[in-house]
């Protein structure tokens, strides 16, 4: 599922966004889409790419990596994002919510590491807004 008012953007600091073309409410499930999962030996291999920057950690025991279909690769990174992610290991799913309201016009971001206002360094440096 990939609503209508996602739209993706370039932007001068941080490359392709996803933004809203619509406000959205507080807790609203904006993205649900389908992952394509892989081994860890596989990742041995994704980790010599540029896909190591777009690949989740996937399963119970994040022994797993998985690929995330639709527009879910290209939200960045926030300390403080405005949306979440939610996996479904079993359905092989991610879902995108948001966690406020967020206004027309306005990036959609999320924290990777999970949690939205988790402040665990990440592994690029950052520009938070």
């Amino acid at each position: 599922m990939l609503n209508e008012f996602l739209y993706v953007q370039d932007t001068p600091k941080k490359g392709r966004a996803v933004f809203t073309s619509e406000t959205i409410s507080e807790d609203t499930i904006i993205e649900i889409s389908p992952v394509i999962v892989m081994t860890k030996e596989e990742r041995t291999y994704l980790d010599k790419t540029l896909l190591h920057d777009y690949i989740f950690e996937w399963g119970e025991q994040q022994d797993q990596c998985c690929m995330a279909l639709g527009l879910i690769p290209i939200y960045n990174h926030s300390y403080t994002s405005n949306c979440e992610y939610y996996m479904d290991f079993e359905e092989q799913m991610i879902l995108i919510k948001t966690v406020r309201k967020v206004d027309a016009g306005e990036e959609l971001t999320i924290n990777y590491n999970r949690d939205w206002n988790d402040d665990k360094k990440v592994w690029f440096d950052v520009e938070d807004k």
